[in-house]
């Protein structure tokens, strides 16, 4: 059948505005060809018929909307032919009898329709819906025949599911082709928001549009089918929050227009591969234990089967995620006996190329806890080197908590997040687990664990962690006779074990009041960090410095301190970003001592975008208490009082002492709002000053001594002595 049906189709109404997109096919109206590429429900064919009321120039619309009979060339040229002439043609006119008979010889159709669009004297545009339904060897030669004679006033618009088997190459690279690809015509957040708001008349919250825009990747479809969704529902917040690739719409289109349109070979490919977040040729041959996956993914993409390269070599692939999760269900509906088996070779193969981290998330999709265990082993390392304590925790958290404590490793680091968490006694007993495990296996004689520098190092490891204990405690003596030990029992290469080692015992000396000592000491644990290679810890340990600079009377040695430590941290981006916050807020806290307010408030704006993205830490804390140092120095008192309120519910006994206690500072906001008696109770409560950690109860700067008189009660005249 001849699909003659030549129609301009209204733009959907209410449409939410493209400009972006409607400007790049104005654009492309001057050159000889605009292909607009993406899989299903991604609004192709919409934003094309959008654009065609609003073109700049007046043009002359033919449309023509293939379906599959149309993969005949001897039935798609006379349809070509057709909708040209009633698109050029007077109303109602019928076409000529040599373009409207079936067998005509396909060069002499596509040169009656070259010679039908050379004698229009009007700008011309012929739009091909549904390319990818005709897409076929024979039509495409007579395709790239007419793009390459096109006469100047004439222009081809093709919408396709798949990159059509056209030379685009040579059109682009001769300027010939603008091309609107599925990562042009997502939707971006601030379109989301309109779209939804004109289609459900419910406004959206800033983060219910971002859950979406990370849900649906800007898929215009899925986003349609929330929005019916949402009709008649109130619990608006509840159901974004579960939109995935579960819901019963999304599977049911995903299914229908895409999968069950698939060879088996292409169908069987897509499922056994979506156990992977990222694809690549050789590990899809390992895991469905074939041979040219990457041909295949290849194929996939300019099928356009939501499969998205992930670098320009066109080696890393992911599938779009809810499209992924239709995969992934299908195929543990069809085959969940296969899922742990595909899951077990990605590990291993991961496990080969030294992609640790892979390789565990695998073995745990697997079930196989024992993998697992010995892959966290040897992974912890590079995962604390990037203090990603909530990749640990999500890791140990899906384990037993018998293989916990029987590994070592895993029963210290599972200390370590406790220690995070503000949990000292729990610290302890992780700690004991870690020892009893190493004393059996000495024991024994056999060793089950992952040989690694981590095993090796581990008894200096658990004396770091004890002196972080009596740290958190104000356990001055004890602090320092752990951190010897560690140096002590930490071999001269070490350096991570001797850096963290001589960093408490340089915390002990500050405790002391010896801040000269403490100085050269913890410059050592710096110095051992870097050896290491730990440029986060690196990079926390210069704050630390640059702290006991400050309060040894050197801010400005503090300032050249954390600046230089930006200058390390330049390049390593996202790595860092954690250290790089906290250097930002040290500095805030030097700016406002100096009164240099603007400059304080641009260091904390930086800070503040670096630890939205970062778990709760000591960052968190510190980044409020010098918002209130900020707000104080402004003359903001009720501000500076809400910061210290968030700073303390924050506050988690931990790695460092508390140098910064809150009481004592919102015992000086109080005296200087004149709330001497709410002052007057801090005072009675006990306290220290900022600058001076708690344990060293007798140092205590003057301006203490200064708020204690203030808040005092005064004598009566009467009695007072003169």
């Amino acid at each position: 059948m001849v699909a003659t049906k030549v129609y301009v189709p209204a733009a959907r109404a209410g449409l939410v505005s493209r400009d972006r997109l409607l400007s790049r096919l104005e654009d492309g109206a001057s050159r000889r060809l605009t292909v607009v590429s993406a899989p299903a429900g991604f609004g192709k064919t919409t934003l094309v018929a959008s654009w065609l009321p609003r073109m700049t120039n007046p043009r002359t619309v033919a449309w023509l909307s293939l379906d599959a009979a149309d993969a005949d060339p001897t039935l798609f040229w006379p349809g070509v032919a057709a909708a040209l002439h009633r698109g050029l043609g007077p109303p109602g006119a019928a076409a000529p009898g040599q373009l409207s008979a079936f067998g005509v010889a396909t060069d002499v159709t596509v040169s009656s329709v070259l010679n039908t669009l050379a004698d229009t004297p009007a700008e011309v545009l012929l739009v091909l819906d549904d390319y990818h339904l005709a897409d076929v060897p024979e039509v495409a030669r007579g395709m790239a025949y007419l793009v390459d004679r096109l006469p100047p006033h004439a222009h081809l618009v093709l919408t396709t599911r798949a990159d059509p088997d056209l030379p685009l190459a040579r059109w682009r690279a001769r300027g010939e082709l603008v091309e609107i690809r599925a990562v042009d015509l997502r939707f971006t957040p601030v379109e989301i928001a309109a779209y939804f708001e004109e289609a459900t008349s419910k406004p959206l919250t800033s983060t219910q549009v971002d859950t979406l825009e990370s849900r649906t990747e800007g898929w215009i479809a899925a986003l349609q089918l929330a929005a019916v969704s949402l009709q008649g529902r109130s619990d608006v917040a509840a159901f974004i929050d579960g939109f995935d690739g579960d819901h019963r719409f999304v599977v049911d289109y995903l299914i229908e227009e895409v999968l069950d349109h698939q060879p088996p070979a292409v169908r069987d490919f897509l499922l056994r591969s979506a156990v992977l977040d990222r694809l690549t040729g050789p590990l899809c041959d390992a895991v469905l234990d074939r041979d040219e996956s990457g041909a295949m993914l290849q194929t996939c993409e300019r099928a356009n089967l939501f499969l998205q390269a992930l670098d320009d070599r066109r080696e890393w692939y992911r599938y779009h995620q809810l499209f992924a999760d239709v995969l992934r269900a299908r195929l543990v509906g069809e085959q969940p006996e296969l899922v742990p088996v595909l899951h077990e070779r990605a590990s291993t193969w991961y496990e080969r190329h030294d992609l640790l981290e892979e390789a565990v998330r695998h073995a745990l999709s697997a079930r196989d806890v024992e993998r697992s265990a010995r892959l966290m082993e040897r992974a912890i390392p590079m995962i604390r080197r990037h203090r990603r304590e909530a990749v640990v925790a999500g890791w140990l958290a899906a384990l037993p908590e018998d293989t916990v404590r029987r590994s070592p490793v895993l029963s210290v680091f599972a200390g370590a997040l406790e220690m995070v968490a503000g949990d000292v006694a729990a610290v302890e007993s992780r700690l004991d687990d870690a020892e009893r495990a190493l004393v059996a296996a000495e024991a024994d004689g056999v060793q089950p664990w992952s040989r690694t520098d981590e095993l090796r190092t581990l008894p200096s490891t658990i004396a770091i962690y004890r002196a972080s204990v009596a740290q958190a405690r104000g356990d001055v003596e004890g602090t320092a006779a752990h951190a010897r030990r560690a140096l002590d029992v930490a071999g001269p290469g070490d350096h991570l074990a001797r850096g963290g080692a001589a960093g408490f015992l340089g915390l002990a000396h500050w405790a002391r009041g010896d801040v000269h000592q403490a100085l050269e000491t913890f410059g050592q644990a710096v110095e051992s960090l870097r050896a290491a290679g730990n440029l986060v810890d690196a990079l926390s340990a210069a704050v630390v410095l640059a702290d006991l600079w400050r309060v040894s009377g050197r801010p400005a040695t503090a300032r050249e301190r954390c600046v230089q430590g930006l200058r390390q941290a330049e390049g390593h981006g996202e790595a860092v970003s954690r250290a790089t916050g906290e250097l930002h807020v040290a500095l805030a806290e030097l700016d406002v001592e100096a009164n240099e307010l603007d400059r304080a408030r641009t260091h904390l704006q930086v800070a503040d975008g670096l630890i939205s993205r970062a778990p709760l830490n000591e960052m968190h804390f510190r980044y409020f208490v010098s918002a209130a140092q900020l707000a104080a120095a402004e003359g903001n008192l009720p501000g500076a009082l809400v910061h210290l309120d968030r700073a303390e519910e924050l506050y988690r006994p931990g790695f460092l002492p508390d140098v910064r206690p809150i009481p004592a500072m919102r015992a000086r906001l109080l005296v200087r709002q004149g709330a001497l008696p709410a002052a007057a109770d801090w005072a009675r409560a006990g306290g220290l000053a900022d600058g001076c950690p708690r344990a060293a109860a007798r140092v205590r700067p003057p301006h203490v001594g200064a708020a204690r008189a203030r808040a005092a009660p005064r004598p009566s005249r009467r009695g007072s002595a003169r």
